[in-house]
């Protein structure tokens, strides 16, 4: 806690730190070799004080610091050289710029030479108290780097989080658009069968109560077979035994047995070498024709449904009927758009729209390898 504080209020550590370097100085001072005079005791002070705002104005600081030193060595009591080599540390530590270096090597190369011109003070001592300050330089610019390196890799590190947190966004929209487009495709089409076959089995019900059985029992399969899939999409399957495949081309017999028995005639042709397809391809396509022929038995008020499916350069799907065309499409709810959005992500194309001579054709083409 109190670290923290004076991280944040760093006057009190210069405040600190200045009187304990004047009291240094000022005993270095007295027992220099002549005992302290008046003029070496001012100058102390005045080399000294100045590091009280040495963080906000480190230039200025090292500039008065490095006047009184030279002034000391002139009158032959500069022993202490502490307080220039903060000030240079601070200088270099906190600015990152030529001036800044010029201004500490300026004040470090003065004081050097004078020093080591300065005839009261032995070599070695002189030679000593220089290496101090070119050390307290160096140091205060390796700081400063090391300083601006952990920022950089703390901001590289924000950048990265903040990626990765719109990429896991843009993957959940997307699941949510994917999870979104399965439900639809489930629910429309067994809610469209389950629809028809309620109304004939009611229409039956009526005249010959024997007859209404079938549709009723069509009307079953289709929920079931609804609830399976809503399952399936949800990821809320309890037990794995009753699991079931996620739709493909092979369950096409199906899809279409589901659909005539509501009384659409569907016809279902299959051109081509069959071959294997990547599972996206397999459950969208399943999902085009699904919607299509939903929308055939909802809107169209068709009589007769061709669905046809080949196998070349592409996939190719086709469903086309004989009703009322563009008209009673939903191209402008999320059947169509979801054919469409299926179709883009896998790197195809569609065509929606009323056919020559009557009627409604959705018509797809899907490559056979879905893009990286």
């Amino acid at each position: 806690m109190i670290w923290r504080w004076l991280h944040r209020h760093t006057w009190p550590t210069d405040l600190a730190l200045t009187a304990l370097l004047l009291v240094g100085g000022v005993a270095a001072v007295r027992h220099g070799r002549d005992g302290a005079s008046g003029a070496a005791l001012a100058l102390t002070v005045a080399g000294t004080v100045p590091l009280v705002v040495r963080r906000s104005r480190p230039a200025l600081v090292v500039g008065l610091v490095a006047a009184a030193s030279l002034a000391l060595i002139a009158v032959d009591a500069w022993s202490f050289p502490v307080p220039l080599a903060v000030a240079v540390y601070t200088l270099t530590s906190i600015r990152d710029s030529q001036r800044a270096r010029g201004i500490a090597g300026a004040a470090v190369a003065a004081v050097a030479v004078a020093v080591l011109a300065a005839r009261g003070i032995e070599f070695g001592a002189a030679a000593a108290r220089v290496f101090l300050l070119v050390a307290a330089a160096a140091l205060g610019d390796n700081i400063r780097a090391r300083r601006a390196y952990v920022r950089e890799i703390e901001q590289k590190a924000t950048r990265l989080e903040h990626e990765r947190e719109t990429e896991a966004q843009r993957a959940a929209a997307q699941e949510q658009a994917r999870i979104a487009r399965e439900l639809h495709d489930v629910v429309a089409h067994a809610l469209s069968v389950i629809v028809v076959q309620a109304g004939a089995a009611d229409d039956a019900f009526e005249f010959e109560p024997a007859r209404a059985r079938e549709p009723i029992r069509a009307v079953d399969r289709a929920a079931r077979a609804a609830l399976a899939d809503l399952r399936r999409v949800l990821g809320i399957v309890q037990e794995p035994g009753t699991y079931q495949p996620q739709p493909s081309l092979g369950r096409l017999d199906e899809l279409v047995a589901s659909v005539r028995a509501t009384g659409l005639d569907v016809t279902l042709e299959i051109d081509g070498k069959l071959q294997p397809l990547p599972a996206a391809v397999e459950l969208s396509a399943y999902r085009i024709i699904q919607e299509a022929l939903t929308n055939s038995l909802k809107h169209a008020a068709a009589k007769h449904v061709q669905v046809r499916v080949r196998y070349g350069d592409d996939l190719e799907l086709e469903v086309r009927d004989d009703g009322r065309g563009a008209a009673a499409a939903n191209g402008a709810g999320n059947g169509i758009v979801g054919m469409r959005e299926r179709v883009a992500l896998l790197g195809g194309r569609l065509d929606a729209g009323s056919a020559a001579g009557g009627g409604y054709r959705v018509a797809a083409a899907i490559p056979f390898e879905v893009p990286g």
